[in-house]
This record gives structure tokens, sequence and C-alpha cells, in this order.
């Protein structure tokens, strides 16, 4: 069997796997400098900019030194995201080639470069995976998967240029998924294998990748969802779902239950102005979105590691995750 390549010369599985898992050494990032920011401030682009957690992050990191490109699609957020202090809006439909081309176009001629991308536009299509039109399934994919990668690939030459930094917006359920969640949840995971490749290919560049976790926070996407489900019929009251349903989405007036996005936005300032960053950054609201996560991290080694001829036993496993505590910066 040949796998498929696209500009590399094409190898079979074997040689394949054997350069991927043969250990060689990290390329050293290169030496070359990144030119000045324009009048010392550093641009961000944030996509999924006019509400909820990336209106946050574009208030938060234009009070706090840079200055933000936000993308949005309608003329009524474009005007209002223009109005802030340390903004500029940019048409963006993260699932139009031409308007990300554009985009970039447009941010290069501004002559700022750009420091940081934040790929956070997203939605929840929400609904079982047994009856999803497969249209629902791509909508959701191409949105909060595809989305990213195109994005990324477009603005690529500018973030080399400034030795940038790339954060993409993930979720508590990169790692959990439960009822109707099955598509937003593949979404996510692949969000979470999309930043680990992303991060070793372009590390030689002296880019630094990230990702943010969010637990539960006030934004659009659940009442987004629920309507997507109200105009599938999911919510009548002869629906075999319904009950469940509506006790997974909670209406625009609950979600006053869940705490405002601050700490998603802190975490990605932090992401563009540490040193260091980290790879990851798990914010939730409360202890309990903490422990079912980790939890079920914990619950796939533990299956992974099962009856095998190569398991670990309990004290080799703890070895492991001392020496992974050990690492952590």
């Amino acid at each position: 069997m040949m796998l498929r390549s696209t500009g590399f010369r094409t190898l079979s599985r074997p040689t394949l796997l054997a350069a991927l898992f043969t250990l060689l050494p990290t390329p050293a990032p290169l030496a070359a400098q990144a030119p000045a920011a324009q009048d010392g401030v550093r641009a961000v682009l944030v996509t999924g900019a006019n509400s909820g957690l990336g209106l946050r992050m574009t208030e938060v990191l234009s009070a706090n030194g840079f200055f933000v490109y936000a993308g949005a699609r309608s003329a009524d957020d474009l005007r209002r995201l223009d109005a802030m202090e340390n903004v500029k809006s940019v048409r963006l439909d993260v699932t139009v080639q031409e308007e990300i081309d554009a985009a970039a176009e447009f941010i290069r001629s501004e002559g700022r470069g750009l420091y940081g991308l934040v790929n956070n536009a997203g939605v929840a299509v929400v609904g079982p995976l047994i009856e999803m039109p497969e249209e629902e399934m791509a909508f959701q994919l191409d949105v909060n998967l595809v989305g990213p990668y195109r994005v990324t690939k477009t603005f690529a030459p500018l973030l080399i240029e400034s030795r940038g930094r790339i954060m993409n917006t993930s979720s508590i359920s990169g790692f959990l998924s439960g009822f109707f969640m099955g598509a937003y949840s593949m979404s996510k995971h692949g969000v979470e294998a999309f930043t680990d490749a992303l991060a070793v290919e372009v590390e030689m560049f002296g880019i630094s990748v990230g990702a943010v976790q969010p637990g539960n926070f006030r934004s659009e996407i659940g009442s987004s969802a629920r309507g997507r489900m109200e105009a599938a019929g999911y919510m009548d009251e002869s629906s075999l779902y319904r009950e469940r349903l509506d006790a997974l989405l909670s209406s625009p007036a609950d979600r006053s239950q869940y705490p405002e996005p601050d700490a998603v936005a802190e975490a990605v300032l932090d992401f563009m102005s540490r040193n260091s960053p980290a790879r990851r950054y798990l914010v939730v609201g409360n202890q309990y979105e903490a422990e079912i996560t980790i939890a079920k991290v914990i619950e796939e080694l533990v299956q992974l590691n099962g009856d095998h001829p190569f398991s670990y036993n309990r004290e080799e496993l703890i070895r492991m995750l001392d020496e992974a505590l050990a690492r952590k910066p």
C-alpha cells in the first residue's frame, strides 16, 4: 500500500513509518532575526473575533500592547470591531479561501507584519452521528478543523518572517466526547493533532504553536447549536432525543451560570507574551471540568496499556509520569 504525499517523494508504508519513528535531532531554529514590529507593537490576527471567546481575546490583547486584526463576517460586526482601540477589522470567513487570501494581502500591505495567529473561529454541530447528514458533518469539520489549516497555511509566510506564534482554540471536547457531541468532538480532537504536528514542523522556523482547551464559558456557540437542532426537529415534542438534548443545550439565558471567558483570553495573552509559552492551556471554570478531562486522558492511557505483550506495570507508569512532570517547563 502506498501513501499519498504532496510536495515530497511518496514513500511505502514501512519506509514512511520508519522515517516517522526514527529519533533524529530536532533541527535548530533558523538564526535570522524577526523584523521589528511597526512602532514596537506586535500584530495578532484573531479569527471569529465578533463574539464570545474571540471578542474577549481581542479586547485583552489590544489592551495589553498588541495590535489586533479582528476577523469577522458581518458588516455590523466589522464596524463594531473597528471602533475599538488598537483593533482593525478584517472580513474573514475561514471556509472561503478567497477571503483568507485577501486578508493576508491586506495585513501584509499594512506594514506591521504578523507576529501571532489565533485560530479561534468555530461552530458546534450537535446531533446523533447515525442520523447526521453528511453536509452537516462536513460543515463542522470545514469550520473547526480545515479552517485553521487554511488560515495557517496562508499566513505562514508572514509568521515565518516574524518568527511568530500560532494559538489554536481547542476545547475539553478535544479529549472528551459524548451524547450528540460526536461531530464537535471529532473536530476538536483533530485540532489537538493539528497542533502537535504543526508544532514539530514549524519549530525550525522559530515559530511556537499552542492550544487552549476551554471548558464552559459564556459564548454564542451553544445558542447557535440549539438553533440548528430546533430547525432539524430534534427539539420537537415527539423527538426521542428532546429531553436529553434540552439538558445538553442550555438556553442563552442559562449561559449566565458560566463565567465570562476572561481566563481563556488571559491564556492567549500568556502564550503570545511569554518567552517560553506552554503547548497546552487547560482553562476551565470549575474543578469538575478539570477532573473529568484529566480522568478521561488517564482512562484512555489505561485502555491503551491493556493486556498486550508491551504493557507497563504500575511502577513503570508512575516513573514515566514522573519523567514527564520533570520535563514540564
